[in-house]
């Protein structure tokens, strides 16, 4: 019988152990995880974000699907201009005499491809609506619009994941704790996102240490 104790003793403390070293290390591979994970994600937006600003910079909106974006990569250019002061004489009628009349003229120089500019023989815009790490091949969710500001109508998109997608396989409680995070060093809410379709903005959610990261 004390053999018995003693045997369920030990398996007790053996299962104590696990659960207490569970408890300490868990959280630090999940944060290993998850920054891991979130920089590559963030890489990505990073370059929807760049994208999406060459094409509105060329068509005064922004793409509303990937399909559209993707294409005007293959295919759009950049139009190079300079500008330049000059001046003229011209007979000025008031007063009856010749007065020098100062213009700004705007030379164009020349066509830039859009991939050459921003990817040049990188293929990876391609696959810009692909998550990376996702395991079953799911896309960024990307929508574009107009919101009025000042009686304009300002152009904006977004674009996002959720964070369960990217943590899929990682312990529920230590995924619900990150949803619900907010810190100046995290990457607050839900999503992982660029961009907003209230406000005219393309920043991201993100603390500046992965900019650091993506850097590296």
């Amino acid at each position: 019988m004390k053999t018995v104790i003693q045997i369920v003793l030990w398996i007790g403390c053996i299962a104590l152990g696990y659960f207490i070293y569970n408890s300490i290390t868990g959280p630090i591979k999940f944060k290993e995880v998850k920054e891991e994970r979130f920089s590559q994600v963030i890489a990505k937006l990073k370059d929807i974000k760049n994208s999406q600003e060459a094409y509105k910079t060329v068509n005064g909106k922004y793409a509303n699907d990937f399909n559209s974006l993707i294409r005007f990569i293959d295919t759009g250019n950049y139009v190079i201009t300079q500008q330049r002061d000059s001046s003229f004489m011209e007979f000025d009628k008031a007063y009856g005499i010749d007065m020098l009349k100062e213009v700004k003229i705007i030379d164009t120089l020349g066509l830039v491809s859009v991939k050459d500019s921003l990817f040049k023989t990188d293929t990876r815009y391609k696959s810009l609506m692909d998550v990376p790490t996702a395991p079953n091949g799911e896309k960024f969710t990307m929508k574009a619009g107009f919101v009025e500001k000042s009686g304009y109508k300002a152009p904006v998109f977004e674009a996002k994941v959720g964070k369960e997608v990217v943590l899929y396989d990682q312990p529920k409680d230590l995924l619900a704790r990150e949803k619900a995070a907010l810190s100046v060093e995290e990457v607050n809410g839900p999503f992982i996102y660029v961009g907003s379709l209230d406000d005219v903005s393309t920043s991201g959610n993100w603390p500046p240490i992965y900019d650091k990261k993506v850097k590296k």
